[in-house]
This record gives structure tokens, sequence and C-alpha cells, in this order.
């Protein structure tokens, strides 16, 4: 019988450890003390290495960096800086699309006003802006019901939805802008998921057909993401969105040699997440996204 791997740390490590992440946190809230005075002046060239140590602490995950950024009441700040459209709005976006990771600072986006200052940064055309504000509304919108709403009410969908006509040239903001679309519906889709996109095929005029294809789990099932964009009436589009289960020819294979009878199997399941139309307007308050709409008015 082998003996567990256990791994010694001594106390000197230890200590070290200890001291660099003291000296982390100290560094940190210097540097959000220092945006919360430079960002009430707008002081934009004073402010760029403070938000690049805040960024790099929380893409470090350091522990208490979240209830740190929490407790400085830098968002409204951040909120700011998004719409003041300067030379830091690219570097904020950044921070906000990281900051979305995690849920004791998705807490306070709502009343921050970080949500309208995002979706403001939609309409720039600035690729790689658009790339993290769409980013961060896919975080803050996986699995989080309260957000989906806000998002929904303050029209989300129409700007994701120009932003996949404006570039349709652009994969990675393609699919960032599919994944939101794909959250803003319940269905949660994580980054993590190697969702593969690609645009399908058209069968009506002014049309856009989006299909994802999903990793099989133990060679047997695939699920297969189609999103459909539709021009229903001039400058106005739907967006329906449908996840369909499928099964290998594999796990046919095997069922059938296990049946003494003959079947016929279901070649695949799904479920639809939206149906054609989304006012936000007026969102039901009581349905479930499922059965919600998108009415993209662009």
């Amino acid at each position: 019988m082998g003996l567990p791997n256990v791994q010694f740390v001594s106390p000197y490590k230890q200590r070290c450890s200890r001291q660099q992440l003291e000296m982390q946190n100290e560094h940190l809230n210097d540097a959000l003390g220092a945006i919360r005075v430079l960002g009430l002046e707008q002081i934009e060239g004073e402010l760029k290495p403070h938000l690049n140590t805040v960024l790099t602490t929380i893409i470090q995950k350091n522990r208490g960096a979240p209830e740190q950024v929490v407790v400085s009441g830098i968002l409204p700040i951040l909120a700011l800086s998004l719409r003041g459209r300067g030379s830091l709005t690219l570097l904020t976006a950044k921070l906000v699309a990281e900051l979305a990771r995690e849920p004791l600072v998705l807490k306070g986006f709502t009343d921050s006003g970080l949500v309208p200052a995002l979706l403001s940064v939609l309409t720039s055309s600035d690729h790689e802006l658009l790339l993290h504000a769409t980013r961060a509304i896919t975080r803050m919108s996986y699995d989080n019901r309260n957000l989906q709403d806000h998002l929904l009410r303050r029209g989300a969908v129409p700007r994701l939805v120009a932003i996949l006509l404006r570039f349709p040239a652009k994969e990675n903001l393609e699919e960032i802008c599919l994944q939101a679309l794909c959250n803003l519906s319940g269905m949660g889709v994580t980054e993590e998921a190697g969702i593969i996109w690609e645009r399908g095929l058209s069968v009506r005029r002014g049309e856009c057909v989006f299909r994802g294809v999903s990793p099989q789990t133990c060679g047997f099932f695939s699920s297969v993401t189609l999103v459909h964009v539709s021009q229903w009436a001039p400058g106005q589009y739907s967006v329906s969105i449908e996840s369909i289960q499928r099964c290998s020819s594999s796990f046919w294979h095997i069922h059938r040699n296990q049946q003494a009878t003959r079947w016929f199997p279901v070649l695949g399941w799904g479920s639809c997440y939206n149906a054609v139309k989304f006012s936000s307007k007026n969102v039901p308050r009581k349905s479930s996204l499922k059965s919600r709409v998108f009415h993209t008015l662009l």
C-alpha cells in the first residue's frame, strides 16, 4: 500500500506567501482609493496605472479582492468612465468584463449604473471595445435572473443584434454576441462550453441563421443551438433561439442491440428558449424567460 502524497510547505514559505498577499492587498487598497479620488476629478492620465493594478489583481484572483472592490465604491466611477468615451474606456471595459466573473461584485452592477453604461458602449465602432463590453454582458447575464431582466428592459437585445448585422466578418465578436443572446434567454452558456458557431443556410429573405454545436458528452450526446435573426418589418428584427439535443449513431446502435422488439428511436429533442418577438416596454413579469420573446427595434 503506497503512502499518500503529502506536500510539505515550510513555515518560511507560508510566511512569505502571507506577506506577499498582504502587500498585494495594500497595493489594491491604494489603487482603489486613488480611483475613487481621481475618477471623480476625471484625471485620466493619473488614473490608468491604478486601473491596471485593479485589473491585474482581479485576473490573478487574489483572495479578498472582490470584497475590497465592493467596499471601495468604485463601480459608479467605472460607469462614468464608460459613458465618457475617453482614452480609458477600453481599459475600463476590460476591468468590468473581469469583475463580471465575480458574483459578489455583480450585486452592485444594477445600482451603480454599469448596465446602461455598458449598453451605451455597444453603439461604438471599436471592435475591441465591443468585444470586452459584450463579454461583460455575457458573463453578468449567465444564470442571473435579475440582471437578465434588467438587461432585457434596457434594450440589450437590439444592440446585440445590431452588432451581428454590422460586423459579419468578425467571428470572435459574433461568437460572444451569440453567447450573450443565449444567456439572456436563460440557456446559461458558459465560455468554457466550447460551442463552435457557424452561419447556417437562410431559407427566407432578410434572415440570418447561426448554428452552434457543443462537443459530445461521453461520445453519445451533443447539443445544437440555433439562433434565427429575421427581419419582419423595415428596420425591425425578431430573434428566436432553440436548443436541440442529439444522440450519436453509436448510442442508437447500442440500444438496438439491447432491444428484443422493434422500436423507432427519436432522433433528437429540444426546447425553444424564445419565441419570435420581444418588447422591452411590456415584459411579462411572471412568465419564465424561456417563454419570453425578443422584439428588436433597431
